[in-house]
């Protein structure tokens, strides 16, 4: 929705009012809350904790409420961690007909939520912080956590086994979805990268460089300033998913800043994080079989 102050062009070029206006945000507002009111009543929440080789880990589990037997999705949340918008993605998720796990990524040094709400990018402390929170997370590490959250999500009664688990993530969550693919070939049938960081890198653990172990296919959602930063890392990711023959999409979404699919980032963009939702729906609906 337009947040400058200006009149909104309806058909017909007529002009909605400043009332008007206001109208129809508490009625987009109130269809919000009642789908979200939906989703709470088709979904359980617990709050779980799971063994890892490196320790017990908080995390959020969503499983619909209807009975049967359902995929296993992965959620990597991006680097503030799990925290209310995140645990809103997780039921969203869930109530779409999956049994959806939300890790703390930093469990081996806090508990979530990780940070307060007054954290900044801007500001060296906080930044100090979250490189503190974040060393410990190393590819190894990454993939040892990958085994035992999908293991623990394999464990639950309502997930169904026979089909793939998927895997999704956000800024640092991105290259884990592909760690977590490479981690189990046999097990991860598709993932999906949000606005991703570090996909690409000269390193020899390069998140790229892992595409040959995996069997997954992938959807990459780039913000247009991480392309700008990096435009060759599109290019690299699409001819090491052709030279493995397997499924990516790869597409850079016009008007998108890093993070813009995030409900809590400022620069959430709401037209743009429902594309990507529902091309990762879409992927899941073709690849989790």
């Amino acid at each position: 929705m337009p947040d400058d102050g200006k009149l909104v062009e309806v058909k017909k070029g007529r002009a909605l009012s400043r009332r008007g206006f206001n109208s129809l945000s508490l009625a987009a507002g109130l269809a919000a809350a009642g789908a979200a009111s939906a989703q709470e009543a088709a979904v359980d929440m617990t709050d779980v904790e799971i063994k890892t080789p490196d320790g017990t880990c908080d995390a959020a589990l969503f499983t619909p409420k209807a009975k049967g037997t359902y995929p296993a999705v992965l959620i990597w949340p991006d680097a503030l961690g799990l925290r209310p918008a995140f645990r809103d993605m997780g039921r969203r998720l869930a109530a779409s007909g999956y049994v959806v796990l939300v890790p703390n990524p930093f469990y081996r040094s806090k508990r979530a939520p990780a940070f307060g709400p007054g954290f900044s990018f801007q500001n060296p402390d906080d930044m100090k912080k979250l490189a503190e929170l974040r060393a410990p997370m190393t590819p190894e590490a990454v993939g040892r956590d990958a085994v035992a959250f999908v293991g623990f999500l394999d464990a639950q009664p309502k997930t169904n086994k026979k089909r793939k688990a998927g895997t999704v993530g956000y800024c640092m969550g991105g290259p884990m979805t592909m760690q977590t693919a490479a981690a189990l070939p046999g097990r991860v049938g598709a993932g999906v990268s949000c606005h991703g960081g570090g996909l690409v890198s000269d390193r020899p653990d390069s998140p790229h460089l892992l595409v040959p172990k995996m069997r997954a296919a992938f959807h990459f959602a780039i913000a247009v300033n991480d392309d700008q930063r990096q435009p060759d890392a599109k290019d690299k990711l699409r001819q090491a998913f052709d030279a493995a023959k397997l499924p990516a999409t790869i597409e850079v979404y016009p008007g998108t800043q890093h993070g813009w699919c995030v409900k809590d980032s400022a620069i959430y963009n709401e037209p743009q994080a429902e594309r990507a939702w529902a091309a990762m729906l879409a992927l899941y609906k073709e690849r989790l079989a």
